[in-house]
């Protein structure tokens, strides 16, 4: 189904701006049991709404099938990486905030529970809500206790029945997952104090637009925020932006923190960027989409020309961007000959569509002469070392560099 206005202002001033093509759920890795299945794949394509600069998927899906219907693989502890960065989020937070003993911090898209599970370990009294049963599982282990359900009015009234009040409301990769935003929102607002604090944390699509990541572009991120369509929409809840910053995760990502008060948006330093890097023109992404196309047909080249030669070529990196990456340039299990990953929630299953195997780094070990495509990109710093440790002869390829 076609989303005709925006999510954020409801306009109907909105244009189309990237189209990659048809795409399955980005992060839905396959059991072996559903290996000869078909996956469903839909059209992955956004808009720009020219009123609030907000930047949404054309074609909506089913939340249940994107979360429910397959075990969700990523968690949010599966690298050190990720583990270090929440360390940090949980006590940068209560050090900034300082929230007191005991605060109730409700996690929407608590995952598999470790950002609550620090907080907890503060103190705090915390309560997670995510759609995965699976993922509620995991974060039980830990003793978090997690409602089932997507966040919004429903789970809110669910919450109210147990607490007064939240503190804190936290949603980390999961605001931008909602297809009703507003609502989310104003969930937020029904369950926060008239102190309590919102923070969410999100892939900035600025820095997407910069750098010309287009990986992170998938079904189940509906919404790409912008700092200036962020700001409209609190404000539809009656929230004050009280700062914005791009912190380093997801390869950059927008954390902002928000308030009840009735202050003024801190927001307008970074509105005031995304104008003058074109972000709401259209002709910035019609030199995008050009520049994507021209950077795939070049690495397309290499690629083949490897595999003319029999060599093995091995993805590093079962993500979500990485299979939004592999179904745009078409390079499935004919073309790659594994995907790598350290988490035991994805190894043993498939990549969706392409049907590349997922197997442990090991695998490295077991050719003389091999080549890695490194697809969680933004983790290239902590994996060279640990890849090449396995394989010194491991010969890197990139899109970004063809040479």
């Amino acid at each position: 189904m076609l989303r005709d206005n925006c999510l954020v202002c409801n306009s109907k001033n909105i244009e189309e701006i990237i189209d990659l093509g048809s795409h399955p759920f980005a992060d839905t890795f396959i059991p072996e049991s559903k290996k000869s299945m078909a996956d469903m794949v839909y059209p992955l394509v956004c808009t720009l709404c020219k009123e609030c600069g907000h930047v949404q998927t054309k074609y909506s899906t089913d939340p249940n099938a994107r979360y429910s219907q397959t075990d969700y693989s990523y968690t949010s502890s599966n690298s050190s990486f990720s583990r270090g960065h929440w360390d940090s989020y949980a006590n940068e937070i209560s050090s900034e905030l300082k929230l007191p003993k005991g605060s109730v911090i409700v996690e929407a898209g608590s995952n598999d529970g470790y950002l609550s599970e620090q907080f907890a370990k503060m103190g705090y009294q915390c309560l997670g809500v995510d759609p995965s049963p699976y993922m509620a599982e995991l974060a039980k282990k830990r003793g978090v206790k997690t409602i089932v359900g997507l966040f919004g009015k429903e789970t809110s009234e669910e919450f109210l029945k147990m607490h007064k009040n939240a503190q804190l409301v936290v949603a980390n990769n999961v605001f931008n997952h909602s297809d009703n935003p507003v609502g989310f929102v104003e969930a937020v607002a029904k369950i926060l104090s008239n102190d309590g604090y919102f923070v969410f944390e999100q892939p900035y699509w600025l820095t997407s637009v910069k750098t010309e990541k287009f990986d992170q572009i998938y079904h189940e991120h509906v919404s790409y925020f912008t700092a200036k369509s962020a700001e409209k929409l609190l404000s539809r809840a009656g929230l004050s932006v009280i700062d914005a910053r791009v912190v380093n995760y997801h390869g950059g990502s927008l954390r902002i923190i928000a308030q009840k008060a009735n202050k003024p948006s801190k927001a307008g330093k970074m509105i005031q960027e995304e104008n003058q890097d074109g972000l709401f023109n259209v002709e910035t992404y019609k030199r995008l989409m050009e520049k994507i196309h021209s950077q795939r047909n070049v690495f397309l080249e290499r690629v083949y020309k490897i595999k003319q030669k029999n060599k093995p070529i091995i993805a590093v990196g079962a993500a979500a961007k990485g299979n939004t990456f592999l179904n745009f340039y078409n390079l499935d299990k004919t073309v790659i000959d594994y995907v790598t990953d350290s988490s035991p929630h994805k190894i043993g299953k498939y990549t969706p569509a392409t049907r590349i195997p997922i197997v442990s780094d090991e695998i490295f070990s077991k050719y003389p002469e091999v080549y890695a495509l490194i697809l969680s990109w933004n983790l290239k710093d902590q994996l060279l070392p640990i890849l090449s440790k396995i394989n010194p002869s491991i010969q890197f390829i990139s899109p970004e560099e063809t040479g």
